[in-house]
């Protein structure tokens, strides 16, 4: 918990392109799709209007079940260096409540990024454990797809 009280869930990851590379792939839902959620997971479909106020959804598939959604509105899009959004499930466990996530690019000047994860507002250190699973396994996806399109991805 933080001194603010907050339950907040904070990540670093590097990735081997340019922040603008990392941008595309946070917010492409077409890019999206290719590495969301935690392993065994797909996204079917999402949709989003990529500004601030514009809202976003996207649908999860699990490995057995049926679908579910999460949907939100972005609060800051500044590419390729700060994107913020409201997180939100669909018909959400009685623990969940909506969370904000921010994450910030930092280029390092060699073609490569640095990714600052932040989402806060967690009812739960339950729900926070799941979302740290969940965003492990999908940072470590992404990470995989974007280390196979090399540093000149375009």
């Amino acid at each position: 918990m933080t001194q603010d009280g907050l339950l907040r869930l904070r990540m670093e990851r590097a990735f081997p392109v340019a922040p603008g590379v990392v941008f595309q792939a946070l917010t492409d839902p077409v890019e999206l799709a290719k590495w969301w959620g935690p392993d065994g997971f797909s996204i079917p479909r999402g949709e989003s209007d990529l500004r601030p106020g514009g809202a976003y959804r996207i649908e999860m598939q699990p490995p057995e079940g049926g679908s579910f959604f999460l949907t939100g509105e972005f609060l800051e899009v500044e590419p390729p260096a700060l994107l913020s959004y409201t997180f939100r499930w669909e018909d959400p466990d009685p623990e969940d409540r909506e969370t904000i996530v921010v994450l910030e690019l930092h280029g390092d000047g060699t073609g490569s990024t640095r990714l600052v994860f932040v989402q806060l507002g967690f009812a739960t250190e339950g729900r926070l454990a799941l979302h740290d699973e969940g965003w492990t396994q999908g940072f470590d996806k992404l990470e995989g797809l974007l280390r196979a399109r090399g540093p000149d991805a375009p």
